[in-house]
């Protein structure tokens, strides 16, 4: 017998944390086979987009900045959070000019995934741009300080190749990336 995992049924839910950077709920839940869970956690986040930007020459537009979670400085493709009401491709090609300067292209939806299922209500969009061009200057946050990195395809393979790439959602485009090219 082979049947479908079904969708657990929430008997309460009540939010515990509700800040602009970090939203905590806490849900009781009940399992198909009857099992209730009394705590059960689920972060919300708003949906995400990363970027594989490419120039007409085949290099990798790409950030370098500090991520206080780790501690260290890191090169990671251009991303950001969508807004609401935001379409995701508006959303990359915002990301990549204010983060980057960087504009234009042809652009592809290169894969939807989720940083964790299990316990975060977030997708993440990937899109790959070919051609962008440096069109104007960086227009950041407040809270962002970033370093715009044009790298080579092999720079960036090697990256991946010596585990220097932490943010996993944005080393999972770009190994589809190698492997289809190279596959």
């Amino acid at each position: 017998m082979n049947t479908e995992p079904e969708k657990w049924k929430v008997l309460e839910s009540e939010y515990i944390v509700k800040r602009p950077w970090l939203v905590a709920r806490r849900d009781k839940v009940q399992l198909p086979t009857g099992v209730v869970y009394p705590e059960y956690y689920v972060l919300e986040y708003p949906d995400w987009v990363n970027v594989i930007a490419l120039t007409d020459d085949g290099r990798f537009v790409m950030v370098q900045q500090y991520r206080h979670g780790l501690g260290g400085v890191y090169t990671e493709l251009c991303a950001g959070c969508i807004e609401p009401g935001e379409d995701p491709l508006d959303a990359a090609k915002r990301e990549l000019a204010e983060e980057t300067g960087y504009t234009g292209g042809e652009w592809e939806e290169w894969m939807v995934i989720s940083g964790n299922p299990s316990t975060t209500n977030n997708l993440t969009h990937c899109y790959i741009a070919h051609g962008v061009k440096l069109t104007e200057r960086q227009h950041l946050d407040t809270t962002e300080d970033i370093t715009v990195k044009v790298l080579t395809e092999r720079e960036v393979y090697q990256m991946l190749e010596q585990d220097e790439m932490k943010q996993s959602l944005m080393a999972a485009p770009l190994w589809k990336y190698f492997a289809l090219k190279n596959g």
